[in-house]
């Protein structure tokens, strides 16, 4: 008689790798990680973390610019586009001969 206490378990994994692999990470975590990348983006490695960072708000933002957004996806956005932006002048500022940013 125990061995419908086992079909039960089947039929729902709680394997964490494989409900992960599946649904993949939820909008609230992803926008929570490109506001971090986003503020260290203004710190450090700007022309990377700035790009991550607007993925990682487009991503939990749903793929839209429509509807309902969270804040921490609108910042993650709005910072690394600026992140990746000021990363791009200074690297072109950097580049040409004179004293450095302005």
């Amino acid at each position: 008689m125990m061995a419908g206490f086992g079909q039960g378990t089947r039929r729902y994994p709680r394997s964490r790798g494989r409900t992960w692999s599946r649904t993949g990470p939820d909008r609230a975590t992803l926008g929570i990680i490109g506001a971090i990348c986003a503020i260290a983006g203004f710190f450090v490695l700007g022309i990377f973390l700035g790009p991550v960072a607007i993925v990682c708000g487009w991503l939990s933002m749903g793929r839209t610019w429509t509807g309902s957004r969270s804040v921490p996806a609108l910042i993650a956005v709005v910072l690394g586009t600026i992140d990746t932006l000021l990363a791009i002048i200074w690297l072109s500022g950097a580049t040409t001969p004179g004293t450095g940013m302005f």
